[in-house]
């Protein structure tokens, strides 16, 4: 294995900050493993190592999943309605990082649009888990996380709208951060749906995530929901938990692997052995979240991809004729699952049914946020599976929507409350690897990073052997 695989991202900028190592150098090293990547992970390389720029994340290269828009580059969102789109611009988090010193390595293969919890709806192929490429790497963020975990990238950016970042980093043994609703500008993601989607870092540890994050947070004038983020993000450097207390929900939940809940169990008494205080907490609505999340992510997707017409981006089919145009290119260039979601939200928008669906839906979302500010009371951070299985078989659930849709039974509940949560490896379960989920109040990355970085020195979690 090569020295430079072994470094992290945030090793690897220190060494190119103190002159130690050329960034030229590691990038050609990470496009020559990305231009072989074998899972699926990438729709696109760069051809040629850009200019160095400095910065204090210089010349560290950059995954970004294929639903940012990269000036000139091809960012079709895993969709074939938006093949061959190369946008004019670049997305906000994007043009942050490469500000920082960040190089764009490729664009990421991922569920279309983000649909998905495996990246078998990509419109491009599926993505294999790095740790058996039999089975799923998750989804949507697949291609960045199973990119990160196979060495082929050092580090990634991805989107989270109910799970996307912290389901396929537990997955494939990587750290996913979804931070807090409006932390970061969403400007220049395609949208799925506007009031849950959020862009956040997958990489090797905790170190690099909150390196990532910190370049990527606050205010963008582009985007009116983005929020001045409240204080510096720190680097993580906690190697006790004395002092916090720890509510730990879903591991009696049905469901749940008891491979996961070994695993899992593991890692909380680990967390009393570091001086956490831990204690059962109960979120009475938060197993309501996958029902509600299913009608109100979808109406809002139904609107969003209202746009795809044929009219100004992507593939246009038809016989001339304008409806016409509207409804093939529609049918041939969106997936099922897409247009699965488009009917359910239009169903649930539609006049007679809005209340009985979304507004109750949205009811919903309220006692979920409630339930996250009343255990906080109590707690500091909540500890959850990240996924009720391991990595499962292809094909395994693509004829199982519900069974498919359960895959996010403990990350939704954060999505709909706008709070942030970090996904860390604990574990093996049939020797594939097993996620721990940690979850604070708005706006306290700094604190459930440290948390986690704590954890994670005291598990000592071996990703090489998906890095080959």
């Amino acid at each position: 294995m090569s020295h430079l695989l072994e470094l992290t991202a945030a090793q690897a900028a220190e060494r190119i900050g103190a002159g130690e190592l050329d960034p030229r150098e590691l990038f050609d090293f990470y496009r020559e493993r990305a231009s072989g990547d074998e899972l699926g992970s990438y729709l696109w390389v760069a051809e040629d190592a850009p200019e160095a720029s400095g910065g204090p994340i210089g010349g560290v290269p950059l995954a970004v999943k294929d639903l940012f828009c990269v000036k000139g580059v091809p960012s079709a969102a895993g969709s074939r309605i938006l093949e061959g789109y190369r946008p004019p611009y670049t997305a906000t988090s994007v043009e942050r990082l490469v500000a920082a010193g960040a190089p764009v390595l490729g664009k990421t293969n991922m569920d279309e649009f983000a649909m998905g919890s495996s990246n078998e709806n990509s419109g491009f192929g599926p993505v294999r888990n790095p740790w058996d490429t039999e089975r799923v790497p998750g989804g949507s963020s697949g291609g960045s996380a199973a990119a990160v975990a196979a060495g082929t990238a050092p580090w990634a950016i991805g989107t989270d709208t109910g799970g996307s970042i912290r389901q396929p980093a537990a997955l494939c043994g990587i750290v996913g951060l979804k931070p807090t609703y409006g932390a970061v500008s969403r400007y220049g993601m395609i949208a799925f749906a506007s009031s849950l989607d959020q862009c956040g870092p997958l990489t090797r540890d905790t170190t690099d995530a909150a390196l990532l994050f910190r370049h990527m947070v606050g205010r963008d004038c582009c985007d009116s929901t983005s929020l001045d983020y409240p204080h510096e993000v720190e680097l993580p450097s906690a190697e006790r938990l004395d002092g916090l207390r720890f509510g730990v929900w879903g591991l009696e939940e049905e469901g749940v692997e008891p491979g996961v809940v070994e695993a899992c169990r593991a890692a909380i008494a680990r967390i009393e052995e570091l001086g956490g205080a831990v204690q059962e907490i109960e979120l009475p609505h938060a197993g309501y979240g996958l029902s509600a999340y299913y009608v109100l992510a979808p109406a809002e997707a139904s609107a969003n991809l209202a746009r795809y017409d044929g009219v100004r981006y992507g593939i246009r089919s038809g016989n001339g004729d304008l409806l016409s145009m509207y409804e093939n290119t529609r049918h041939d260039g969106f997936g099922a699952e897409v247009k699965r979601r488009i009917m359910l939200g239009t169903y649930a928008l539609s006049s007679g049914y809005y209340d009985a669906y979304y507004g109750r839906a949205q009811r919903v979302r309220t006692k979920i946020a409630d339930d996250f500010r009343d255990a906080f009371g109590r707690v500091d951070v909540v500890v959850t599976p990240t996924s009720p299985t391991v990595a499962f078989k292809l094909g395994e659930r693509t004829k199982d929507p519900l069974a498919m849709y359960l895959s996010d039974y403990f990350t939704v509940p954060m999505s709909l409350a706008g709070i942030p949560a970090v996904s860390i490896p604990v574990g093996l379960s049939e020797g594939l690897p097993v996620g721990l989920q940690l979850a604070g109040p708005a706006f306290s990355e700094n604190r459930i990073l440290d948390a986690a970085h704590a954890l994670e020195r005291a598990i000592g979690f071996d990703g090489s052997r998906a890095r080959g």
